[in-house]
């Protein structure tokens, strides 16, 4: 049953129902009769199908505006950041976005029960779903962004292509048919040229998208691209691209009105890329001339105009980035999330534009009044261990600090300390949006702001980002969607040995805890099941020393606290591989568990550190030398309390013979084995989910399968062993 969070008058909501119509037919009048002036957007309200980030983003333009806003969530999002903006909420179904999201029948119903006369799709979801709009139509509401007809055309990776060669746009070369045929599309591939890109034809965000090397590849990549693509999509179609080997993702910001007037806002470069999905955004693109930038302009707009498009949309080109020659990749019809980016260096609000032009006003600006200011970057900040190839991850923000924002910085989010990142939406935490006079200013500002980003709870891309963004070739615009593989031992740094000063930072943190005076808290057990439970009943006001040990992967620190009321603390930390280090703490160190933070007078310098405690696991973040090589800004270590001997003993005892476990928290896909199987090592066993994105498992042994511990549809944790080998299984 639908659940009212924030309900208007049962009085006001009827009379504005008996207005809709009236309203209605304003937007249609204003759509054809070109007026001359920019007036408020005629929406008294207006319905947002979407959730998370995206949604706040929305919100906060159309409330600024004096639009109320209804929200719809899933049953994982009750407590959401975008539900408790929304002047109004509605429970649409269960977590699975097929049962809430994209329940075309269900939003259609809350936006007619609201009263809301247009309904925002944001990003994903149904955004770029002509049906939607086409039933938006019929049940007389407006979409808040381009006629179906062009969602259509250009949702179709193979039709978009065939408009744009019509329109003397370049396109790569390839095969754009219908026909799917296995052998006849692994027989275009040869015709092309390996290496070859297949693509969902209704796809993006990199899903179901495969890059094919070889012949011999062919086949599981076709077939892995295909059920990807009907998992997101519901249609397998895929088209085959020859594949640059050096190519840099460009897009241009193109705006269109009802009117016949279209704009470009410049251009965005998203090369930088993991998984085919961008990481770091900036615009202007780097290192073009004037005049490339004005073509790039000039054929987005002609793709825009070549399928009567009306709103916010951005056509992705792919670049050589040695001959900066271009070609027609596709074209997004909706607003982009790096949308920012092009909303700093042109001092313009793109969900406000939107607004506009869905009531039927004309563009607020001409091509002649659009000028580029700056240089602004974008950094996605997702749940994923760039450690573990990206894979996301899924868990509680626990500890949650960001940058302050600012006029020329922003922090776009829809999480709070506190809420879950699940594993059924995407995983992106935030973005941060920066400005600067130039690139080089924007830059540092960007770094800068990553330095102050804090989260605890799961793993986040946030050290990879803060070494992307000082790295030399990104700080010298030498970028092509191959960096982050080029230079992937220079960003995924393995943070092998704890810092000294994190390490100290815990161990305070842990012995002042105990201290009188420091009341413990409900639920932070870390200090109640390893070697410094003792001190919490010792006599501190007298000379002693204590021992405390903390594990950091597979290395122990240990630590010596010797405490003196006289002078403080000797604090003595000793990893392996490294020089021991001794410091000196006056007295008055204080760790405040409520703020998070632990204070140390080192009598040269005062110490701020923040320190987390979650069950058996210390979080601290803290500057320092760890890898042989100075991190930048406060970074995150995590200490564990050593396991008792006898779970150790049982781990190793479940792992003999080789196992296969969960990357990270997923669902189960499919599983291709049953015990009894005999194996090969390499051979698929079970393919996860993850964020929409499939994982494939293989078999670590040539051995034979003994028991399946999941089945298709299972929610597995992390680290969970999903099959057992018999005693027979040997490690090749």
């Amino acid at each position: 049953m639908s659940a009212l969070r924030y309900i208007l008058p049962a009085v006001g909501r009827a009379g504005f129902r008996a207005s809709r119509p009236a309203h209605l037919s304003l937007v249609r009048s204003l759509a054809t009769a070109a007026p001359t002036s920019t007036i408020k957007p005629p929406f008294d309200k207006i319905l947002i199908a979407n959730r998370g980030e995206i949604a706040c983003r929305v919100m906060r333009t159309a409330q600024r505006l004096g639009v109320k806003c209804v929200a719809v969530y899933s049953e994982a999002d009750r407590d959401a950041l975008h539900v408790q903006m929304a002047d109004e909420a509605y429970c649409i179904g269960p977590a699975p976005s097929s049962e809430s999201y994209l329940r075309m029948d269900k939003i259609i119903d809350v936006a007619k029960r609201t009263g809301a006369q247009a309904i925002h799709p944001g990003y994903g979801f149904l955004s770029e779903n002509a049906g939607f709009a086409e039933q938006l139509h019929a049940s007389d509401l407006v979409f808040i962004g381009p006629p179906a007809s062009a969602i259509a055309a250009m949702g179709s990776k193979s039709e978009s292509k065939k408009i744009m060669e019509a329109a003397k746009v370049p396109v790569v070369p390839g095969y754009h048919g219908d026909n799917q045929d296995p052998t006849f599309l692994k027989e275009q591939c040869k015709k092309i040229g390996y290496p070859v890109l297949i693509k969902a034809v209704k796809g993006g965000g990199g899903k179901g998208m495969r890059i094919v090397q070889s012949e011999a590849e062919f086949d599981e990549m076709l077939a892995s691209a295909q059920r990807e693509a009907i998992k997101s999509f519901g249609d397998g179609r895929v088209l085959v691209e020859k594949y640059l080997q050096t190519p840099r993702h460009v897009e241009v910001q193109v705006f269109a009105d009802g009117h016949g007037d279209a704009v470009y806002l410049f251009e965005r470069d998203c090369s930088v890329q993991r998984r085919h999905q961008k990481t770091i955004e900036e615009a202007p693109a780097p290192d073009l001339s004037e005049e490339l930038r004005r073509e790039l302009g000039e054929k987005a707009v002609a793709a825009a105009k070549a399928v009567n498009y009306r709103g916010a949309g951005t056509v992705e080109f792919i670049m050589d980035a040695t001959t900066k020659q271009f070609f027609f990749m596709e074209m997004n019809t909706r607003l982009q999330v790096e949308h920012p980016v092009t909303e700093m260096i042109t001092g313009t609000d793109l969900v406000e534009w939107q607004l506009q032009v869905a009531a039927g006003n004309p563009l607020p600006k001409k091509q002649a009044d659009l000028r580029i200011n700056g240089w602004s970057f974008e950094a996605r900040i997702y749940a994923e261990n760039p450690q573990n190839q990206f894979l996301p991850d899924t868990g509680p923000l626990l500890h949650l600090a960001t940058p302050t924002p600012t006029e020329s910085l922003r922090v776009e989010t829809g999480v709070r300390q506190g809420d879950e990142v699940s594993v059924f939406y995407d995983p992106m935490i935030a973005k941060l949006v920066v400005h600067g006079k130039d690139r080089a200013a924007a830059l540092a500002k960007l770094a800068h702001g990553l330095d102050e980003y804090k989260v605890v709870g799961l793993n986040t891309n946030i050290e990879f980002l803060k070494a992307l963004a000082r790295h030399p070739e990104f700080k010298a615009a030498n970028v092509e969607t191959g960096f982050i593989d080029k230079f992937k031992a220079d960003l995924v740094v393995p943070l092998d040995r704890p810092a000294a000063e994190a390490v100290l930072a815990a161990a305070m943190a842990l012995v002042l805890r105990a201290e009188p005076g420091v009341p413990a808290t409900a639920g932070t057990a870390a200090t109640n099941a390893g070697p410094w439970t003792a001190l919490a009943g010792k006599r501190l006001n007298l000379d002693q020393e204590q021992s405390l040990a903390l594990t950091f992967g597979d290395l122990t620190a240990d630590v010596s606290v010797s405490r003196s009321p006289a002078t403080g603390y000797a604090v003595t930390v000793r990893v392996p591989g490294v020089p021991d280090a001794t410091f000196r703490v006056a007295p008055g160190a204080h760790f405040s568990e409520s703020a998070r933070e632990v204070t140390l007078d080192l009598g040269t310098h005062l110490v701020k550190s923040t320190v987390v405690l979650e069950g058996d696991h210390v979080h601290v973040f803290a500057s320092g030398t760890a890898t042989g090589q100075a991190q930048h800004g406060a970074v995150k270590h995590t200490f564990v309390v050593p396991e008792p001997k006898y779970v150790q003993e049982t781990r190793k005892a479940d792992d003999a013979g080789g196992s296969v476990r969960t990357p990270m928290p997923c669902k189960i896909a499919q599983v291709m084995v049953q015990p009894g199987d005999k194996v090969a090592k390499g051979q698929p066993l079970v393919i996860l989910e993850a964020m929409k994105m499939e994982h494939v498992m293989r078999s670590p042994v040539d051995g034979v399968v003994a028991r399946v511990h999941y089945k298709v549809g299972d929610l597995v944790e992390e680290k969970k062993l999903l099959l057992a080998f018999e005693e027979e299984a040997t490690k090749a």
